[in-house]
């Protein structure tokens, strides 16, 4: 039996399995896809401290290799739910089951997307899902935003700051953000903003040279000659396993707060799967560090 099992081995999960392993608990580390999660898909960050400049993958795999020299164990394996037991719980996957006194649950979001040929090899090479991670690097170019909410909006907002022209495009007839966010951007010489459209096409192999867009009335096909596209759709936390254990809000993210303590005793959670305001790697590494000190706590008190 495992102190703690972590679900999900994004930096929240690579962070906590550090701490705990670091307060002298056994842990197991289970992912279902790579280690390091949604930052792999970044080829280049520069809002990590002590890093000007990282690759995601090398970021991850400095967590991963500082979580394994500390002690904790790793497997691939799916999660498919969590059962309590009189010993504390049961981690249920697809490959083997795994006892242990605590859970934390850092499963992680990921981002809505286009479902467009190309979108996945266009990832880092005019496509983007974080303006605040990228936004820096289409300086005086000109970029699309699609979506209407106030993720979008608030993306577009930044990007006016730096881009050449913005360009939004919504699928509705009218913008869904705040009145304040909608009147910023239209009073902006260098924003455009384009609705009852939605993205039809990426153009271009190895980085993206235009997006061609289709109106949902008359289906006329426009194609815009952008250097970025910036995915603003929303997000999709992964926690449908775990609905019988805690209690998650309209959009499936699990409750709790800074403490990331759930309604269920013995089961923590941390990073973008929970409620939250920022979504981060360093908001997911706090979140690490606090519910594995909170596990280790809840383990100790028993």
């Amino acid at each position: 039996m495992y102190d703690i099992v972590i679900i999900g081995a994004g930096p929240a999960g690579l962070t906590a399995s550090i701490y705990a392993r670091r307060a002298g608990k056994s842990v197991l580390l289970l992912e279902k896809e790579n280690f390091g999660g949604q930052i792999t898909q970044s080829p280049k960050v520069e809002n990590y401290p002590a890093f000007c400049e990282i690759s995601g993958t090398e970021l991850a795999d400095k967590m991963l290799d500082q979580a394994t020299n500390l002690g904790a164990d790793v497997e691939l394996d799916e999660v498919t739910g969590i059962q309590k037991t009189d010993k504390g719980f049961t981690v249920k996957g697809e490959r083997a089951d795994y006892d242990c006194k605590a859970v934390i649950l850092s499963t992680g979001s990921k981002h809505r997307t286009l479902g467009l040929d190309n979108e996945q090899e266009l990832v880092g090479n005019g496509i983007s899902y974080c303006a605040v991670c990228d936004g820096a690097f289409y300086a005086g170019q000109t970029v699309a935003v699609i979506g209407g909410g106030n993720s979008a909006l608030q993306d577009a907002v930044l990007l006016s700051e730096r881009c050449k022209k913005v360009i939004i495009v919504q699928n509705l007839s009218f913008l869904t953000g705040e009145e304040v966010l909608q009147k910023k951007l239209k009073s902006r010489d260098n924003v455009t903003i384009i609705v009852d459209n939605i993205a039809n096409k990426l153009i271009g192999t190895e980085a993206l040279t235009a997006l061609e867009i289709k109106n949902t009335i008359t289906g006329e096909i426009t194609t815009l000659t952008v250097d970025g596209v910036f995915v603003a759709i929303g997000q999709k936390p992964e926690n449908e396993p775990f609905k019988s254990n805690v209690d998650v809000n309209n959009y499936g993210y699990i409750v709790a707060d800074e403490t990331c303590v759930t309604k269920d005793k013995g089961i923590f959670v941390a990073g973008d799967c929970r409620t939250k305001g920022i979504r981060q790697i360093t908001t997911a590494t706090a979140d690490g560090a606090t519910a594995a000190l909170a596990a280790c706590r809840y383990i100790d008190s028993l």
